[in-house]
């Protein structure tokens, strides 16, 4: 230990008078700026290490739709804002998007181009940006409303043009909710909210874990889980169980269903297709299998 020339050993910062002052000063600091509070140095602080299933974190940031045409479709199709950043309202779909933007009370900012940047960390955004506000997921187990539920599950679906796509088919044919997997698969994005024209707002997503283990919690809720695959061998059109609880899980165009997930299924459909084409975009594949089952229960 170092020592002051005639005033004996440094004392340690631990032990000086100001230490303690200092490191809830630092703490406070911290939790203004995070939103997290912060025990400070030598503490801890108990944290919950799970968080409840089907549901993404409070904490999630908005996302930022950038771009004078971008932005005035996402307020077109009513992709949920909730602050309009404008640099300056001389173009025509600025001018517009800040119309939409007044009806809908969303709250318009005047900015800067340097804030502008620093919110788009300096992506292209012409003047303009949306931000929207991050889903909140539905738990799987809200899906399972009245006599005969009908759920659509999702199995590697990347793109959210897809899911907005499914989700519109969903809403058209009386699906009472979409199910996806957590990791490796499209979210609810703007995208999503675009292509589903707005039906977002009414057809719950729940977001998953696990799909197959949710598949197997369905069956034990009395649900008949199908699978559309181009293995199988039934044509939609023919699975008369789909008037009880049905789970139809769709799978992506080039991969379709996964192993697990084929292997959990209770049975693989099909859509028949004479035609030269050998497969179909999920969202056109999921459309015509919700038709087919909404025919069936009518």
């Amino acid at each position: 230990m170092a020592k002051r020339k005639g005033k004996g050993p440094t004392p340690k910062a631990e032990d000086r008078h100001w230490h303690g002052r200092r490191q809830k000063a630092r703490a406070a600091k911290n939790a203004k700026r995070t939103g997290t509070p912060t025990m400070g140095q030598g503490s801890r602080e108990t944290r919950p290490t799970t968080r409840p299933t089907g549901r993404r974190p409070e904490a999630d940031s908005p996302e930022l739709v950038t771009g004078r045409n971008p932005v005035v479709e996402a307020l077109r199709a009513g992709v949920p804002g909730t602050a309009l950043y404008v640099m300056s309202g001389t173009d025509e779909r600025i001018r517009e998007s800040i119309q939409i933007a007044a009806d809908r009370r969303i709250p318009l900012l005047e900015s800067g181009k340097n804030e502008l940047d620093r919110l788009t960390d300096n992506a292209v955004h012409q003047g303009i940006a949306l931000q929207v506000r991050p889903y909140r997921y539905a738990h799987p187990d809200d899906l399972l409303k009245g006599t005969a539920p009908l759920i659509v599950a999702l199995d590697g679906i990347t793109d959210p043009r897809n899911l907005g796509a499914i989700v519109r088919s969903a809403a058209a044919f009386g699906a009472t909710g979409v199910v996806v997997p957590e990791r490796r698969a499209a979210g609810v994005t703007a995208g999503a909210w675009k292509t589903s024209a707005g039906t977002l707002a009414s057809v719950p997503v729940a977001q998953v874990t696990n799909l197959t283990r949710q598949l197997k919690a369905y069956q034990q809720a009395g649900c008949f889980v199908a699978g559309l695959d181009a293995r199988g061998s039934t044509p939609i059109s023919n699975l008369e169980v789909a008037t009880n609880p049905f789970v139809l899980v769709v799978g992506s165009e080039g991969k379709g269903l996964g192993r697990l997930v084929a292997d959990t299924c209770d049975m693989l459909v099909t859509i028949p297709m004479p035609g030269r084409a050998e497969s179909l975009n999920a969202g056109v594949a999921a459309g015509i299998a919700l038709y087919e089952v909404s025919r069936l229960r009518t």
